[in-house]
């Protein structure tokens, strides 16, 4: 394709290049096709931004492509889907010549519309050409039940009839609607079994013979466009349904799903979730961020959730930026140098899950505040496991079983959280296996100690009030008389016969 400064101004100017084979006249599908085996051959990323398909998705989507179909992406919401259909504006031409001020980007060397054929007649080789860029070249509506056949193809617009003198079945009265619009171009429908079955049949009678009826006239449209679609695989039976000619007529059906690892999941957030800012130094510790995603995988295997609606993605992008939120809060109030989301904070950031599943049976009697606290607590607990697999948390335990509280929450500055754990033995050294050294900062190792603390409780190691005030387990055990808790851990007392005994 020329540079901008070098393209065709006429349309003798264009049939010249096309001749000499500087630009190429083909069709939507094969341009598409064209572009993207040139960035296979050169190892250049297909779909950038789509993180965790490379072996699942990507490569069927490619098949589709190259076997220049129409295609449709199954899956539950937040798994990317739009975002793959958006994808393939890049797969397009910088630019391609149109007929100036055509309303469906009409080829000059082979317009479709009578308007444009007309103004080739009368203008010739003088016509001039005008350059249509890529991003234009992409349509896209979410389907609704009440979108009508004259919203998607069109209609006859009887005022136009009466002001030119036509009769009302001329092609010069018809008014496009959004698919001619996108000729030349890739037409999007999310959503596609919201539309009525009507509009879908106006949509294989266009695709397959080019033609259509409105208000009882037959309009040939002979387009050229790539059709894709969107669905969830449950709209089938709950909203609405895809009609079997227009499935027949789909060439390729796409499965998306939600990311397989942990990892995965991360760089997607990382990728989309808004957590700069500009206040002060921003820290997000690895296993808050591990939290924030595992949340979203035990939520979408939980029973008290609907599957069928899935969790999607956006609830720990949402999250993140709320979880991140409330840390910028207490660092502001407390003004603290550093911003370091904890545990804690994501109880705080409630009001960023609940809305973002439904709710089974089961689920609506215990509530959806509770139902979110039980899922953090079960990701907490995976991914401390993950963290302190076979390190000796006793001391820490031993010190809240014989007796010992501690209180804390999220609005606490990070000095008189340390101040306050500064009681409790052997928690601070642990926090080098959440990743935090002894010199770090002190909101990075408060970060650390609430997470030692709130991995305790989901594990039942302690127990934990509503108020967040940690506690032992079990009921304290008192020390004998005159011996301190921590003179108890220290002595490890122990009767004959190597048992151990606490005296009331």
């Amino acid at each position: 394709m020329p540079s901008s400064d070098s393209r065709p101004a006429t349309l003798a100017q264009l049939r010249s290049d096309v001749a000499a084979g500087r630009i190429r006249r083909r069709s939507v599908k094969d341009e598409i096709r064209t572009n993207l085996i040139e960035r296979l051959r050169s190892r250049a990323p297909l779909f950038p931004g789509i993180i965790g398909f490379d072996d699942t998705v990507v490569p069927q989507v490619v098949n589709a492509i190259l076997s220049r179909h129409n295609f449709i992406l199954l899956g539950l919401r937040g798994q990317a889907k739009t975002r793959i259909l958006r994808a393939l504006v890049g797969l397009l031409d910088d630019a391609i010549p149109v007929v100036p001020g055509c309303e469906i980007h009409d080829d000059p060397l082979a317009p479709v519309c009578a308007a444009c054929r007309a103004r080739v007649r009368e203008a010739g080789d003088d016509l001039p050409v005008a350059w249509l860029e890529r991003d234009a070249r992409y349509v896209e509506k979410l389907a609704t039940p009440d979108v009508t056949i004259a919203d998607l193809i069109g209609d006859l617009d009887p005022i136009k009839a009466a002001r030119a003198g036509l009769q009302l079945s001329d092609e010069l009265t018809m008014h496009y609607g959004l698919l001619p619009r996108a000729n030349r171009g890739v037409f999007a429908v999310n959503e596609l079994p919201d539309l009525a079955g009507k509009v879908q049949v106006g949509l294989f009678n266009i695709l397959q013979e080019g033609d259509v009826q409105i208000k009882g006239y037959p309009v040939r449209l002979p387009l050229d466009v790539m059709l894709v679609f969107s669905a969830n695989p449950e709209d089938y039976t709950a909203r609405g349904k895809i009609i079997t000619p227009l499935k027949d007529r789909i060439g390729s059906e796409i499965r998306t799903h939600y990311p397989a690892t942990r990892q995965h999941a991360m760089a997607i957030t990382a990728q989309e979730a808004w957590v700069a800012r500009d206040t002060c130094e921003m820290i997000v510790p690895a296993f808050v961020r591990e939290v924030v995603e595992e949340i979203a995988f035990q939520a979408r295997q939980d029973q008290k959730i609907d599957k069928r609606s899935g969790v999607s993605q956006r609830l720990p992008i949402s999250l993140l930026e709320n979880v991140v939120s409330s840390a910028e809060r207490r660092a502001l109030l407390a003004s603290e140098s550093a911003i370091v989301p904890r545990i804690t904070d994501i109880y705080a950031a409630l009001p960023a899950m609940t809305g973002k599943f439904e709710l089974e049976y089961e689920g609506e009697l215990r509530g959806a505040d509770n139902v979110a606290r039980d899922i953090i607590r079960a990701a907490v607990g995976n991914v401390f496991g993950g963290y302190f697999a076979g390190v000796d948390l006793k001391q820490v335990t031993d010190w809240f079983d014989l007796g010992g509280t501690l209180q804390i929450d999220d609005t606490l500055p990070a000095a008189e959280l340390m101040a306050r754990v500064a009681q409790v033995q052997g928690v601070r050294e642990l926090a080098v296996h959440a990743g935090v050294n002894g010199g770090a900062p002190a909101p990075l190792m408060a970060s650390a100690v609430d997470f030692i603390l709130e991995g305790l409780y989901a594990q039942k190691k302690i127990s934990r009030s509503e108020e967040f005030q940690y506690q032992g387990a079990e009921q304290p055990r008192r020390a004998p008389r005159g011996v301190t808790p921590e003179q108890m851990i220290e002595r490890d007392i122990q009767l004959p016969g190597n048992k151990k005994k606490y005296y009331n």
